[in-house]
């Protein structure tokens, strides 16, 4: 008799222990790809504003949030460690081939990557076009370093895991998590210098809200993105120049012209109003154009829409009209658009869907 009950406790305790095994090994596996910024940042005094970024890796990042091994089971790696002023092509396409590799693993469910506030939508915007899976993607950043007597990351990046573990969060594109707000990448832009409510997608509005990982969703992010998306890097080795200009009273053509003479094989200008510039500008880009260099018109302003031949005749130039890509992302959108053609036309058709 003893001997039969030993066996069932022994089987009892097995089973409870596959139950706890399988319980763990049933939360959602969730990558941090780690490439630095604010969010790792360390101040050399708490009452210092300044500070350096990407002094802390990945694991230390990790170790600081232990509340968030209670949403999924969590792995890190380390792509860089910069600040993002510094992010350019080569890093963002190290980052979408180790990006794209990790989504493909069978034991990944999803990705967060954290990133520096500086160039984010950018990153972000990358991604959304290069991305080959609908696995979630949010990246995250925060306003204050790691150090600071109030840092706004550790919250940031327990919330960014909450939305990644998220099956809702599923075919939504990339994502970005800051100040208890959800934005997509395509919309999302920064608007202030310091403040932690910096984050916003002006057009459209948020894509949701997130508190203590508790999540509310909005609607879904508009533009074709992930598979859907016929943008690549396969076997790309670099992107092409495009510069933006920036538009203003008495704007002379010299930067246009060192632009093109420099190998821009496309520009951007950031406009006044709805894409101008002064008349001198609008010939020289036109005369850019005929020469094989594409024009996108977009707007310094924070929000609206650059119509096409709304004030400038766009088919009488040649130009693109941005619509509601701000001049960044206009930028990220025809770098990869000048990797599949030149055709002024065909390029309006991407703006117009993505």
């Amino acid at each position: 008799m003893n001997a039969q009950r030993t066996i069932r406790v022994a089987l009892l305790t097995a089973a409870l222990a596959l139950s706890a095994h399988a319980a763990e090994s049933a939360q959602p596996r969730i990558r941090i790809l780690a490439t630095g910024g604010t969010i790792a940042g360390a101040q050399a005094s708490q009452a210092q504003y300044g500070y350096k970024s990407g002094a802390f890796n990945v694991q230390d990042l990790i170790n600081a949030v232990p509340q968030m091994k209670d949403l999924a089971d969590i792995t890190g790696e380390q792509i860089v460690n910069i600040g993002s002023q510094d992010m350019n092509d080569e890093v963002w396409l190290k980052l979408a081939e180790r990006l794209n590799e990790v989504l493909a693993q069978s034991d990944v469910d999803g990705v967060v990557i954290t990133h520096g506030t500086d160039t984010l939508e950018e990153t972000s915007y990358f991604l959304d076009l290069v991305v080959k899976s609908d696995k979630p993607v949010v990246m995250v950043g925060s306003m204050r370093p790691a150090t600071a007597i109030s840092a706004d990351g550790p919250m940031n990046l327990y919330n960014a895991m909450a939305i990644a573990a998220d099956l809702r969060s599923k075919g939504r594109g990339v994502l970005v998590a800051l100040n208890d707000t959800i934005q997509a990448g395509r919309e999302v832009t920064k608007t202030n210098t310091s403040s932690v409510q910096t984050f916003g997608s002006l057009n459209r509005g948020p894509a949701g809200l997130v508190n203590t990982g508790k999540i509310t969703w909005f609607g879904v992010p508009s533009g074709r993105r992930g598979p859907e998306s016929e943008f690549s890097i396969t076997d790309v080795k670099a992107l092409p120049r495009v510069d933006i200009i920036y538009a203003h009273a008495n704007m002379s053509t010299d930067l246009i012209d060192a632009a093109v003479k420099n190998g821009a094989q496309g520009l951007v200008i950031a406009g006044v109003g709805d894409g101008n510039m002064t008349q001198q500008a609008l010939e020289r880009c036109a005369a850019a154009a005929k020469s094989g260099v594409v024009i996108v018109r977009s707007s310094r302003l924070p929000s609206g829409l650059t119509y096409r031949n709304n004030e400038v005749d766009d088919d009488k130039y040649g130009f693109v009209a941005s619509l509601e890509l701000n001049p960044p992302k206009s930028r990220v959108l025809l770098q990869e658009a000048l990797l599949k053609t030149k055709d002024v036309k065909e390029i309006q058709r991407m703006f117009g869907e993505y």
